[in-house]
């Protein structure tokens, strides 16, 4: 059986309505299932978290899209996460037995079939992308929701599905294939953003701007030049979460084989000690996979042969899983809930 991960991405954080309106959604329709649903009042943000096969995938993220569709709007969002519609990325994964390329495929099914249905103008991202500047999801969401209307305008910028224009209630939708990508936020006990924005810069793969002996940013040709950061497949930003008085360093890692989680959470901890603050733990948001799980527990059992229980609930205590909210394996783990 081939199984493929969806996880759209509402902007919605706060209204129960819309949550079991997705949730219904998806309860009917066959071959899939819904993993998590994760709000975020902060972020203003929903993470649904589907798996199934290549037909029940493609029909669960539909009727999930279109149940959310009905009560966001985004003219009255606002939100700490960037985006660029009420239904702002919708990513497909392969899981098991089933190719990026397939799922690239499904990912175009999606994006045709949901233009269509909801008149919504559709990108298509990462593996997906058909043009250049687009395979990277931040690429495309420069300027967010409230530039969208004008970017449209642009033929750069025209929609890989349906039209350019300008749908004010929905904005437009972002989807394609990509590796299994961990949302994975570092807290930090300081409630001034700066610090987490600077660690982000300074960390994330993309960058920060270089600047001359005044602070300004250095620019050729009117292009600002960038200091590469430290780690790849890291790309991150600094929020703030009032609601526990906290900053986070908000982190996707694209490709956990190459910057596993226990090495961005140390290189935080490196830059919060030089800054003068201290990390209080992380959080996973969605799920993760088990192996990316026991990468971390092995990095701290220091050579000792432990069994995977004991590697994932050491994992768990030393990133600090449950810092904000109990961490369950059994709930978070994807692997453990196929």
């Amino acid at each position: 059986m081939k199984i493929i991960e969806c996880v759209p991405n509402f902007s919605e954080g706060v209204n129960s309505k819309t949550f079991e309106a997705i949730k219904n959604a998806v309860a009917s329709v066959e071959n899939v299932k819904l993993l998590s649903l994760e709000p975020d009042k902060d972020y203003n943000r929903v993470v649904v978290t589907l798996v199934g096969n290549e037909v029940g995938i493609v029909n669960g993220a539909v009727a999930a899209s279109k149940a959310a569709a009905k009560y966001i709007d985004m003219r009255n969002h606002k939100g700490e996460h960037p985006r660029l519609g009420a239904i702002d990325v919708v990513p497909f994964i392969p899981v098991k037995n089933v190719t990026t390329e397939e799922c690239v495929l499904l990912a175009e099914k999606y994006g045709e079939r949901i233009s269509k249905e909801l008149n919504v103008p559709v990108y298509l991202y990462e593996s997906a992308a058909r043009k250049s500047g687009r395979n990277n999801l931040s690429d495309i969401r420069k300027g967010e929701y409230e530039g969208l209307q004008e970017k449209l305008k642009d033929p750069e910028w025209y929609p890989d599905f349906g039209t350019n224009q300008f749908n004010p209630q929905l904005g437009a939708v972002v989807t394609g294939s990509r590796f299994f990508l961990i949302a994975y936020n570092v807290n930090l006990k300081s409630t001034d953003v700066k610090f987490a924005k600077e660690i982000a810069e300074i960390l994330r793969e993309s960058g920060r701007p270089k600047r001359d002996a005044n602070g300004t940013a250095i620019k050729i040709d009117g292009k600002t030049i960038k200091e590469p950061g430290r780690l790849k497949c890291f790309k991150g930003m600094g929020v703030s979460l009032e609601k526990y008085n906290l900053t986070q360093v908000s982190i996707n890692l694209t490709n956990y084989n190459i910057t596993p989680m226990h090495v961005a959470f140390e290189e935080v901890k490196k830059e919060a000690v030089r800054l003068g603050i201290e990390v209080a733990g992380s959080e996973i948001v969605g799920l993760v996979p088990l192996e990316a799980v026991l990468q971390s527990g092995k990095f701290y059992a220091e050579g000792k042969s432990l069994s995977e229980e004991k590697l994932v609930n050491l994992a768990v205590e030393k990133l600090g899983f449950s810092s904000l909210n109990p961490f369950h394996p059994q709930e978070k783990i994807i692997d453990y809930m196929i």
